[in-house]
């Protein structure tokens, strides 16, 4: 009896592991040739929100999505039904990236602005945090900065404040893996930790973020390394030029001299010679271009997916969307078609879970 108990919980949880899996989301936005509107599909290629704005941004993993109304410039957010989210204010701006993209949720909240005081919205459009603040970046990890009178603070998803003191912080960018670049009074770069306090001393020419725990960073005399988050040098300077380190591939792409690389945790430097381009590692694989075709090889050099697209976009999320004989289509990380080149215009898949 005990055994037969036993086997059914073990049926049960695997079931439900099985059907965890299979209700992941991957969404993604589209044009179709025949139309200048966007719509969002998911990994199969089905339309899920048919064709209809004229600008929309990417699904948060909360499954909520900006879109802008190009005839009154107002900003409001849908789920994945299409359906629009009720918010507690009606009016109101949205962070934007050079003023290309716009950051919609992350870790539960977005930042909005009224006027010229920002503060933050719940996934149930309710008003988290109030709009108090001169400035504020996106939640990442769970913390924020946020700015008052020139006066910096590290904000946690609760809304709690925690004062940045220190006299020669001049700015704060946002966190990544609760450390935040800050810039002095005296042009140099340093990181801030989430509870306010300097974690690494401005001592360098401009830094990274912090990814797979370092980030690049510059001497006064602008010579690239990578420290840990102790201000560490992990890898000595000697770089013209460096990006973060991807997870997967454990592989960041720099430069020395005037040529392009790549380096490992421990400063061992990969040299890929069969490309003519060399993009960052991305989930594993960096996109390179042969005889004008682009494909991607892997953290030892080696193709993975011969080069035979005419644009790219990197893997995230498993997926990539590529571009073939003027079409955009995805592939998985073994070159497989998901979805075939059937779009004019195709974004990354991003997972709402």
């Amino acid at each position: 009896m005990k055994t037969k108990f036993i086997t059914t919980i073990l049926v049960a949880l695997l079931g439900f592991g099985i059907n965890a899996q299979a209700q992941k989301i991957f969404v993604c936005q589209v044009k179709s040739l025949d139309s200048d509107l966007w719509g969002y599909v998911n990994q199969k290629g089905e339309f899920i929100i048919k064709p209809q704005f004229e600008k929309c941004f990417e699904f948060s993993s909360d499954g909520l999505a900006p879109v802008l109304n190009t005839k009154t410039k107002q900003y409001y957010f849908i789920n994945l039904k299409g359906e629009k989210l009720a918010t507690e204010i009606t009016e109101f701006e949205l962070q934007n990236i050079l003023g290309f993209d716009v950051k919609g949720y992350n870790c539960g909240l977005v930042a909005v602005r009224q006027g010229k005081k920002w503060g933050f919205l719940n996934t149930e459009g309710k008003l988290a945090i109030p709009i108090k603040y001169d400035d504020v970046t996106e939640f990442i990890d769970g913390y924020s900065v946020a700015t008052i009178e020139k006066k910096n603070f590290v904000l946690n998803t609760k809304g709690e404040e925690f004062a940045i003191d220190e006299k020669d912080v001049a700015d704060v960018k946002h966190f990544t893996e609760e450390l935040a670049p800050y810039k002095s009074t005296n042009n140099l770069f340093g990181f801030i930790g989430k509870d306010g306090k300097i974690a690494i001393q401005a001592q360098f020419e401009s830094v990274g973020y912090f990814s797979d725990g370092l980030a690049w960073a510059k001497t006064k005399d602008g010579i690239l390394g990578y420290i840990n988050p102790k201000g560490e040098w992990i890898i000595k300077p000697q770089f013209t030029f460096g990006k973060n380190f991807d997870a997967q591939s454990g592989l960041a792409r720099i430069k020395i001299g005037d040529k392009f690389a790549y380096v490992n945790k421990t400063g061992e430097i990969l040299y890929v010679n069969d490309t003519e381009d060399w993009g960052n590692f991305s989930n594993g694989l960096a996109d390179g271009k042969k005889n004008k075709k682009i494909g991607f090889f892997n953290n030892k050099g080696q193709w993975i997916i011969q080069p035979q697209f005419d644009a790219v976009r990197e893997f995230k999320n498993g997926y990539a969307a590529v571009k073939k004989d003027d079409k955009w289509g995805a592939i998985d990380m073994e070159g497989n078609w998901i979805i075939q080149p059937t779009f004019s215009s195709f974004k990354d898949f991003e997972l709402v879970q």
